[in-house]
């Protein structure tokens, strides 16, 4: 409307020489106020669930300010994660994550519970999994809740855990008996050489935050935003 009135405003005769003028000046206010309404928009919000894999990571400041130049608005990222725990944990955890009141959930339990000295069953793992999963739509009924599954495990820490595979199988299966998101982290570390993983990931767990960062937050960019947002 600013612009119809600038228009009008200039003499009929003079409105071919003053029409680049006008056109640039249009753009430049197009161009604030659209960058004014990006930062008056709410941080989205979200909550990292998990073990040391959220805890230990370091992928979070990467996300937060990928996702925000992607989606033009603040981001949020914030933990309710410990290392060594199990999914009985994250049980007594949700509290916590409620009073976020999270946009978005992102969750990793499976990778304790498939340890063979923490005796959490698959059938107990898969039940508190539900749980959670269950809890959290009912509290949150807004929020998206994506599981993930994360690196590859090599050496003593995958040796403890032969069967890890099926407990990502089954956080899966109940994510998706919900209706719910999973975005897959494995193939984005299985791109790398032989080599070059085991540099990233060099106890055989926690991969390096820089590399965690370099694989992680790309794929869940994309996945929230619903588009390549590129680099």
């Amino acid at each position: 409307m600013i612009c119809l009135r600038l228009w009008r405003a200039v003499p009929t005769e003079r409105r071919l020489a003053w029409a680049w003028v006008l056109l640039l000046a249009c753009l430049v206010m197009v161009s604030s106020t659209g960058e004014s309404d990006a930062e008056d928009l709410p941080p989205v919000k979200i909550v990292a669930f998990g073990t040391s894999l959220t805890a230990r990571g370091g992928w979070q400041a990467g996300l937060e300010a990928k996702l925000a130049a992607c989606l033009q608005r603040p981001v949020r990222v914030d933990s309710v994660a410990k290392s060594g725990e199990t999914s009985a944990w994250a049980l007594s955890q949700l509290d916590r994550v409620v009073a976020e009141e999270p946009d978005i959930i992102l969750i990793e339990l499976y990778a304790n519970d498939a340890t063979l000295h923490r005796l959490v069953s698959l059938a107990q793992s898969r039940k508190n999994i539900g749980d959670i999963l269950d809890q959290l739509h009912r509290r949150l009924p807004r929020a998206r809740i994506i599981l993930m599954a994360m690196n590859p495990f090599s050496g003593l820490r995958g040796l403890i855990r032969p069967f890890v595979g099926s407990y990502i199988s089954a956080h899966q299966a109940e994510a998706q008996k919900r209706g719910l998101e999973f975005v897959d982290h494995r193939p984005g570390w299985e791109r790398l050489s032989a080599d070059d993983r085991a540099a990233a990931i060099p106890d055989g767990a926690h991969p390096r935050p820089e590399a965690a960062t370099r694989i992680i937050v790309p794929a869940l960019v994309g996945h929230i935003a619903g588009r390549d947002c590129g680099e």
